[in-house]
């Protein structure tokens, strides 16, 4: 009887553990995880896609990120990427100098 009360209690409590664990994930700073931010300058939405033009303090740098709902004047943020050079879009029929792909974009703010 004292095993299975045990059992319960250890059951009991790493379930609850468990249950709170996706809020401490859910409370980590954007910036750790988006620790770029920029305004857009220019958006292209081609299937399963979004392109996006942003400024960055002093430079200009293209993403590419699966599709996003954003528009001209946004100030977003967004992760690392992988930067790729001379990337050419089939569907675009262009081709970037350089352009980040990156995996999660945030709209932050609208247009100022």
């Amino acid at each position: 009887m004292r095993f299975s009360r045990l059992a319960l209690a250890l059951a009991l409590c790493s379930g609850a553990a468990r249950a709170q664990l996706p809020h401490a994930q859910s409370a980590a700073p954007a910036t750790a995880e988006l620790p770029n931010t920029g305004k857009v300058l220019t958006v292209i939405d081609v299937p399963t896609y979004t392109y996006i033009e942003v400024q960055m303090d002093k430079k200009t740098v293209w993403l590419a990120a699966t599709t996003v709902k954003v528009k001209k004047g946004d100030t977003i943020r967004f992760d690392q990427g992988m930067e790729m050079n001379d990337f050419t879009s089939k569907a675009l029929n262009r081709t970037f100098k350089s352009i980040l792909f990156v995996g999660k974009v945030v709209v932050t703010g609208g247009r100022a």
